[in-house]
């Protein structure tokens, strides 16, 4: 298949990259500055822009099977960027007819009536005192998700970290996150291609953690 990836530059983007085309398929890679791609393949395509703006986002999502968004929020970054970047990606999805929609938040994002443990109350706390804007774009960025009529999964992640793929993951959309739970970058990246290859976890939030 032939995946868009947004973030492909990241932490996260990076062995999500590999992977996909370690997997066999074709890979657009979106990246304001195509000289920070580092992977090499003849089933590579890079495509230059900038998902805030909105700039070539359509070129990178024509075409493609599938869309995987692991943008993150920098300490440079603007307060509504997954918002802003998630609304360019959707249009763009509406426009060439593409359905198939993955992406990444923090586990501080929650559902209405949601179980959370004592751990993921101090962190949800912690987050809206301390990270206020991120959580709020990252909630309103999964509104506009939930409301498309794309074939979304949205993935929760606790704490990242960039520890090797193992593929020992527990997921689940009741999954109790604590805060102890950390995930590898590899591991949710691997996570979020299972589910873009197939119809798994179609219009819910799984959360990962590593075992």
């Amino acid at each position: 298949m032939n995946l868009a990836v947004f973030g492909a530059t990241g932490r996260t983007g990076e062995p999500l990259v590999a992977q996909a085309l370690d997997r066999g398929h074709e890979v657009t890679a979106f990246a304001r500055d195509p000289a920070d791609i580092t992977h090499e393949d003849d089933r590579l395509t890079v495509v230059a822009g900038d998902a805030y703006e909105g700039t070539n986002v359509g070129e990178a999502v024509a075409g493609t099977d599938a869309v995987v968004s692991v943008l993150g929020q920098g300490t440079e970054s603007p307060d509504d960027l997954l918002t802003a970047a998630g609304d360019h990606i959707l249009e763009a999805m509406a426009d060439a007819g593409v359905e198939r929609f993955v992406t990444l938040v923090g586990a501080g994002v929650r559902e209405p009536g949601e179980s959370v443990s004592f751990g993921g109350r101090v962190m949800g706390g912690l987050l809206k005192l301390v990270a206020t804007e991120v959580l709020a774009d990252a909630e309103r960025h999964v509104d506009h998700v939930k409301a498309s009529d794309t074939d979304w999964t949205v993935v929760r992640a606790p704490r990242l970290t960039d520890g090797a793929y193992t593929g020992n993951i527990d997921h689940g959309t009741d999954l109790e996150l604590g805060l102890r739970d950390a995930a590898t970058r590899a591991n949710v990246a691997a996570f979020m291609l299972d589910c873009a290859e197939g119809d798994d976890y179609l219009h819910e939030l799984p959360k990962v953690t590593d075992r």
